[in-house]
Order: C-alpha cells, then structure tokens, then sequence
C-alpha cells in the first residue's frame, strides 16, 4: 500500500496516461482523416446516384439524431443540444428543396455541422 503513497509511482502512472492520451490523440486524428476521406467520396457519389440517396440519408440522420439527442435529454435534462441538432436536420431537409448544386451543397454542408455541434453538445452534457 505504501507503494501508492511513493512519488514514483504516480510518476509512472503520469507517463502512462501521456502515452496513452498520446495514442488516442493519433486515433483520433486518422478517424478525423478517415471521416472526411469518406465524407468526401460520399459525396461525390451521391452527385452520381438516383437523388433518392439524399432523402435516405436525411432519413438516417433523423433516426440517429431522435434516438441520440432524445437519450441526452432523458439523461442529462437539457434541451438545448436536442434544440440545436434539430435545426440542423431542419437546414439539411431544407437543402432538399433547393435545385441540386451550390446552394443545395452549401445549406447541407452547414446543416451538416450544426447537427454535428448538437451531438457534440449532447455528449458533453452527458459527461
């Protein structure tokens, strides 16, 4: 028991978690890459794609932002997170009344993110 109370151990602990916080930072990154890798291939092959892909994939989006945000709210209490992930999928479903193109890609891709920043939300209350 003494051995906890040594000044070396914690230092040993320390190290460990560096390293292991060092590792997860790497994770973390190559998922960052792979994402917007994926994101991007996505993308371009929804261009190439029946438009049905876009209204199946805003689908998607809303079943995994009900099941997610409305589980922060159950379990954190807060509103806000599920507030702003649902005006999010609103600027997506939005987009899809847009002519396919510029505009259409530009309100997508911020809806995209504000959903993105309700998650984020959502998970940092819930921590």
């Amino acid at each position: 028991m003494a051995a906890i109370f040594a000044p070396r151990f914690w230092e040993q602990v320390d190290a460990r978690f560096d390293r292991f916080a060092i590792g997860l930072s790497s994770l973390c990154l190559a998922h960052c890459v792979a994402s917007t890798v994926a994101l991007a291939l996505l993308s371009a092959a929804g261009a190439l794609l029946d438009p049905l892909i876009h209204e199946v994939a805003l689908a998607l989006a809303i079943v995994f932002g009900v099941v997610a945000l409305g589980r922060g709210i159950l379990k954190h209490g807060y509103m806000m997170p599920a507030a702003v992930g649902a005006f999010g999928l609103g600027m997506m479903a939005g987009a899809l009344t847009l002519p396919h193109g510029g505009q259409e890609i530009m309100w997508t891709v911020i809806g995209v993110a504000v959903l993105a920043l309700g998650h984020d939300l959502n998970r940092r209350a819930t921590y």
